[in-house]
């Protein structure tokens, strides 16, 4: 791993079953993840992802790249283009800065998601891989790429809840942002991984 690398493409079908489901793991009832009349009538076009939903993904973009024994210290995503349900979101990364140290190698990884209709997510994410573990390769990636974890739909495992942690009444989701200009920059969500 080496600054510039660029990490293969995933794409992720946006269904309504990994909205909803998304939303339910991470125990977000906010009506507009999981019921499109509500959502039409606060503005929205149809239920759309929530931002733990997709923070989660990052997080599993990361690892299914890096290997089962990365860990995951720093998620930190921004939410732009909705997902909605029929789009498909395409995650990509780039290694940005690597450090060696005795426990292992250190990296941090921007990732964005585009959909049909622009950037879903920008963020960097902060990951170690302990010393004397594989990296996936590129020769790994097409069959990485066609095999989604628990059928592309996130489950408890990877939208876990720790002591301390947050709840999803702490993290905001886009639901409470009407326009790019008003998002905050770089909001963290807290990093999926082994608790």
């Amino acid at each position: 791993m080496k600054p510039g690398e660029q990490l293969p493409a995933l794409e992720i079908p946006v269904t309504r079953t990994l909205v909803v489901a998304g939303a339910i793991a991470s125990r977000d009832y906010q009506d507009v993840h999981h019921d499109a009349e509500r959502a039409r009538q606060k503005g929205s076009p149809d239920i759309f992802m929530n931002i733990l939903t997709t923070n989660g993904l990052v997080g599993r973009y990361i690892t299914d790249h890096f290997g089962p024994t990365a860990v995951l210290h720093r998620v930190a995503i921004r939410l732009g283009a909705p997902n909605y349900p029929g789009d498909t979101m395409v995650l990509r990364g780039t290694v940005e800065e690597v450090t060696e140290t005795p426990a292992g190698t250190t990296a941090t990884v921007r990732v964005l998601g585009e959909n049909g209709i622009g950037r879903h997510v920008t963020g960097t994410v902060t990951v170690t891989v302990p010393s004397g573990a594989d990296v996936a390769s590129e020769a790994d990636a097409p069959a990485r790429a066609g095999v989604p974890s628990t059928a592309g739909a996130p489950s408890m495992a990877d939208v876990p809840r720790r002591a301390g942690a947050p709840s999803t009444a702490d993290v905001p989701s886009e639901a409470h942002v009407s326009s790019a200009a008003e998002v905050p920059p770089e909001s963290t969500a807290p990093a999926g991984g082994a608790g």
